[in-house]
């Protein structure tokens, strides 16, 4: 990792782009966001950049890091329009618990300002409408395939250390690994582990109820949410649609893994326009580093990077414009 991420990354050329205020959606849901856009090449394409788990700011802030904020400024310097936003937990979190109680599911987290944001991208005279994609992290990328399901008219989707398998699975493996620690677990470990068992039991019966208190499931997350992603397989349903696909993964990331990178592998074999890449010392920050990960790391200043972003970019810029040029 770098030693400091208080200025721009290295890859990152500040005199090739600006950036506005714009808002996603409208109304009491409207969300605060920022477009990146190039000065050049009108109309550029354009990618909106879909939060992973968790209240997220518009630059998927964690620690010292912001990994929506790298990936807007180097993809804005290749060329490319970015729009990321405030997510909707973030800004408008009270007024979601006060009218959905527990009924929200990753429709109202996250899939529906996405495709707001996709539609606001598309309309900025910037922005080739035909050119616009969206690129999930993380939980964004576990629902990139139904993010593509509601806006068809999509140029593709990037999935950026997204899950290919069931949301519980990892949690369950995310525990297992953090709690590995050395010999003589302590008793409050013991009981952190009896705990998560219990609570990824409730989400797999079958006779789970809409009515379980949120408190007795995994990540406080109520049963409305695992009850909607029931049966909902992110791999299978990408390779249902003819939508371009961009599948990268860090073979560093413990919270996402290699198993998951083979998952979207299997599905989607033989299709012509899938691109699939990992990275050896990639973490899920999409963030180089050495050792075994852990949360710890994400502490450490750092920048996403390079090779990835110069990837994302190079997939982006390789589908035409809408008068049929490439772009320079």
């Amino acid at each position: 990792m770098n030693d400091s991420n208080n200025g721009a990354p290295p890859y990152c050329r500040t005199e090739l782009f600006l950036e506005r205020e714009v808002v996603v959606g409208e109304g009491e849901w409207a969300l605060p966001a920022t477009l990146t856009c190039p000065k050049a090449s009108m109309p550029a394409p354009g990618v909106v950049l879909v939060h992973g788990s968790g209240p997220n700011d518009r630059d998927e802030t964690v620690g010292p890091n912001k990994v929506f904020r790298d990936l807007a400024w180097g993809l804005a310097s290749a060329g490319i329009a970015v729009l990321r936003y405030e997510k909707r937990t973030r800004q408008h979190g009270e007024k979601m618990l006060a009218g959905l109680g527990d009924k929200v599911t990753v429709k109202e987290e996250t899939v529906d300002d996405a495709v707001l944001a996709a539609a606001a991208l598309r309309s900025m005279p910037e922005v080739d409408p035909k050119r616009v994609f969206v690129a999930g992290h993380s939980l964004g990328g576990f629902v990139a395939p139904r993010i593509g399901q509601r806006d068809p008219s999509l140029a593709g989707l990037i999935v950026l250390a997204g899950n290919s398998r069931p949301l519980d699975v990892l949690i369950e493996e995310q525990y297992a690994y953090l709690l590995d620690g050395p010999p003589g677990e302590t008793d409050a470990g013991q009981q952190m582990r009896k705990a998560i068992t219990a609570q990824i039991a409730r989400v797999r019966d079958s006779g789970l109820s809409p009515h379980v208190d949120k408190s007795l499931l995994p990540l406080s997350l109520p049963a409305s949410y695992w009850l909607d992603l029931r049966g909902y397989d992110p791999a299978a349903t990408a390779a249902s649609m003819q939508m371009p696909l961009l599948i990268v993964q860090g073979e560093r990331d413990y919270q996402v893994r290699m198993a998951d990178f083979a998952g979207w592998k299997q599905a989607l074999a033989g299709r012509q326009n899938v691109t699939l890449h990992s990275y050896e010392r990639v973490n899920h920050l999409l963030m180089e580093g050495d050792g075994k990960p852990g949360p710890a790391e994400y502490l450490t200043p750092g920048f996403v990077c390079a090779a990835l972003v110069a990837d994302v970019a190079a997939w982006i810029n390789s589908f035409p414009g809408s008068d049929g040029a490439q772009p320079a």
